[in-house]
């Protein structure tokens, strides 16, 4: 229920049978990650999203989602919210194209627009 699957089959982020497996390997990873100090736990978080999104588990709402996710990771850590973009700019779109460019970027590996956006 809420797989986006592809008239072929597919699922738009890893393929259906693997999301849970993902999902698991995703929470363990980040586990390691801060236990660790691999990075900020701001960066832990962004990359916790970026990933979370590419999983992709639902048909709608993967970006609300993974949001949600987020916060409640930081939050758990004793961290403040991420401000996901809306205090420098008030126009929904504006603010939009900016989260589409800074996924698009950590995509090819460049978190640096995702690590600006999320607190900004």
């Amino acid at each position: 229920m809420g797989w986006t699957i592809s008239p072929h089959g597919e699922n738009i982020g890893v393929p259906w049978l693997q999301i849970a497996t993902s999902l698991f390997n995703l929470c363990e990873d980040v586990k390691t990650q801060v236990k660790h100090h691999s990075y900020t736990l701001d960066e832990c978080a962004a990359r916790f999203h970026h990933r979370l999104v590419q999983i992709h588990p639902f048909s709608n709402g993967n970006g609300r989602h993974a949001r949600l996710a987020t916060d409640i990771f930081l939050t758990s850590c004793g961290a403040p919210e991420f401000s996901w973009g809306e205090r420098t700019h008030h126009d929904p779109l504006v603010v939009r194209s900016r989260y589409i460019e800074s996924l698009r970027a950590a995509d090819k590996g460049d978190f640096t627009l995702l690590m600006t956006f999320v607190r900004s």
